[in-house]
């Protein structure tokens, strides 16, 4: 019944704003609906379009344990200009200190199954256990950052908790979203200004030339069709 209700979601906002789309999504959906947060300008923009219009929404970030401090430097700045809390949501102290003690502190090198654990323990995980309770969340993907996501819908069933996830700027570009960060003078994460054209764990992203692919400074060792963390599988 709730992938029936999807798929009538996405036909009646294929032509809304994302505006337009969260104001559908908090009529809607009843329940709590969080924001998940990787302090990246797609994601900065959605936090302040739910900001200005003071939509009940409960933010919150995972963090790792390895991002880099501009990451917090953006939390701090994004809280003070819309006055809200970014919940950090961290990951079991045991379980990342028995793989570190196991594989050692840069498994991820080593290995897709490796890096991929990594990534479960240090996000999958936490982010599982932030959702409890949710009736939906909201991210800030978009089909033009990788092949994985080029047939992002704006409404989805997420197969990990059974919860509607909300994409309301899939549809956006690049410079749509820089744009609109510049005339809303939204706080965003100074190493995008560096060629971090994604943003996520310190030794996990690098920046990028203008002209590569998106997320090409992710896991930059791996093949482009295995770069996603376990956050955003289908």
């Amino acid at each position: 019944m709730k992938q029936e209700i999807i798929e009538q979601w996405n036909n009646e906002v294929k032509k809304a704003s994302p505006e337009e789309i969260l104001e559908f999504a908090f009529n809607n959906i009843e329940g709590q609906i969080a924001m998940a947060s990787s302090l990246s300008v797609e994601d900065q923009l959605v936090t302040a379009m739910i900001a200005e219009k003071n939509y009940d929404c409960w933010f919150f970030t995972l963090d790792t344990g390895r991002l880099p401090q501009e990451t917090y430097d953006t939390i701090a700045a994004t809280e003070k200009k819309y006055d809200i809390r970014i919940h950090a949501q961290f990951p079991n102290r045991a379980e990342v200190e028995n793989m570190i003690n196991e594989h050692g502190v840069n498994l991820f090198y080593d290995s897709i199954e490796k890096r991929k654990l990594c990534c479960a323990i240090r996000k999958t995980q936490p982010l599982q256990r932030a959702l409890q309770g949710k009736a939906a969340w909201i991210t800030g993907l978009r089909r033009e950052q990788s092949i994985t996501r080029i047939n992002l819908p704006v409404f989805e069933l997420d197969v990990h908790t059974g919860l509607i996830k909300i994409n309301p700027i899939a549809d956006l570009f690049e410079t749509e979203v820089w744009d609109q960060i510049k005339a809303k003078e939204i706080p965003y994460n100074e190493l995008q200004d560096k060629g971090y054209r994604s943003l996520g764990c310190l030794p996990c992203t690098r920046p990028v030339a203008k002209d590569d692919d998106f997320r090409a400074g992710r896991w930059w060792w791996e093949n482009p069709d295995s770069k996603e963390c376990g956050l955003h599988v289908k």
